[in-house]
């Protein structure tokens, strides 16, 4: 794909779609990730001389109409701070803020738009008459096709991808294109019908596939082990039989603990069990110590770690220690580590380890359809967009 590095910005109209979807309490931001993650981008842009439009959605208005509290004024006075500069926000049809080579404007709520959503044309040709240049940067949005995504990326003069989206690609293109073996892949989360593809797509590329959290217990009964009144989903019971079965024919694992925490339920008292012995009126909120030491060694053999869903119930302290061993685990590792999802963040900054992991997805369902080998729409586009001008 062409990149934004590529491309002369010297006093044109640079329209930057980012992620500005951030966490808010009574108007003010409460985490800040999303954004900090998008100024070296913006930094640059301003660097190469563009006079600079952002553009980005925040929580979900009704569509067609304004609505004060999902303005992104609170985000224009965070740039402010951050750049040092001011960023004047605007709406779409009203006159362009007057900025020069190097200034950012900031264009409102593109969910206030009228067809943002189903990317009609007529919408996405309003947002691309706004610039010279469009860049494409928010990974996190990469798999809709919105018109502040896609449409606009196909009726701009010039479209590019952005400095922070190609990190996102390149991360993910490392793990499962040409990765350092041993890979070894963590999926957590509560059920294996969420994750389906995921788990089958990367079965085929990594060497050891862990499962954990409620997708560990319909593997553990596919296996013919107890799971008490634990989460799990019997009807694919077959499919996690299926997938162990293809595993063993490849020569590869998928881990599963050999001991957990249960619990009546998670106010209760916790236990150490072996997944031998787990009772009725018993449910499986985190792995035991001796899967926790198993899959620490596991992870100290692996050159590359892909991350995505917690091994337990981890913001209850009773029910942490799993996901704060795995997190330690990684943190500690020499391999090349991707981590995402919105769980996967939150339990590393609950741990603290954000500085000891290779790379921090800032994409939710964009990262895991990208690890599912699912082609992002928006990544499409730009990639069509170069192999024409290729062929001119």
């Amino acid at each position: 794909m062409l990149t934004m590095d590529k491309v002369s910005l010297k006093d044109k109209i640079v329209l930057i779609r980012e992620d500005f979807n951030v966490p808010m309490k009574n108007g003010h931001i409460t985490h800040t990730a999303r954004i900090d993650a998008a100024l070296p981008t913006i930094k640059q842009a301003s660097e190469m001389g563009a006079k600079i439009i952002l553009m980005s959605h925040l929580g979900r208005p009704e569509e067609g109409h304004f609505d004060a509290a999902f303005s992104l004024a609170p985000i224009a006075t965070y740039l402010r701070e951050c750049l040092k500069q001011p960023v004047p926000l605007f709406q779409l049809g009203e006159a362009l803020p007057a900025i020069k080579s190097g200034e950012v404007a900031l264009l409102e709520n593109v969910r206030f738009l009228a067809g943002e959503e189903r990317n009609a044309s007529e919408l996405a040709k309003k947002l691309a008459a706004l610039c010279d240049v469009f860049v494409m940067d928010a990974f996190a949005v990469a798999h809709r096709a919105q018109a502040s995504t896609c449409g606009v990326a196909e009726f701009a003069p010039i479209a590019c991808v952005g400095p922070l989206l190609q990190k996102e690609l390149d991360a993910i293109h490392s793990v499962l294109v040409n990765p350092l073996h041993p890979v070894v892949a963590i999926v957590g989360g509560s059920k294996v019908s969420t994750k389906l593809k995921l788990l089958t797509n990367l079965l085929d590329k990594v060497d050891v596939l862990v499962v954990g959290g409620g997708i560990a217990n319909t593997f553990l009964a596919a296996n013919g082990l107890p799971v008490g009144d634990s989460l799990f989903e019997p009807e694919l019971v077959p499919t996690a039989k299926a997938l162990l079965e293809k595993a063993k024919a490849q020569h590869k694992t998928i881990w599963l603990p050999e001991d957990v925490v249960v619990a009546p339920d998670m106010e209760g008292t916790a236990t150490i069990k072996s997944c031998t012995h787990v009772e009725n009126g018993e449910k499986i909120f985190d792995i035991g110590p001796v899967s926790r030491q198993n899959l620490s060694t596991v992870i100290q053999n692996a050159k590359t770690i892909l991350w995505n869903g917690p091994v337990g119930v981890f913001e209850v302290p009773s029910f942490q220690e799993g996901t704060k061993s795995l997190a330690d685990a990684i943190a500690k590792s020499n391999a090349f580590s991707v981590a995402g999802g919105g769980d996967t963040l939150a339990a590393i900054e609950q741990f603290q380890v954000e500085d000891n992991i290779s790379y921090l997805s800032t994409g939710g369902g964009a990262f895991l359809e990208a690890l599912e080998g699912k082609s992002l729409p928006a990544v499409a586009v730009l990639e069509s967009r170069t192999k024409e001008k290729a062929a001119v």
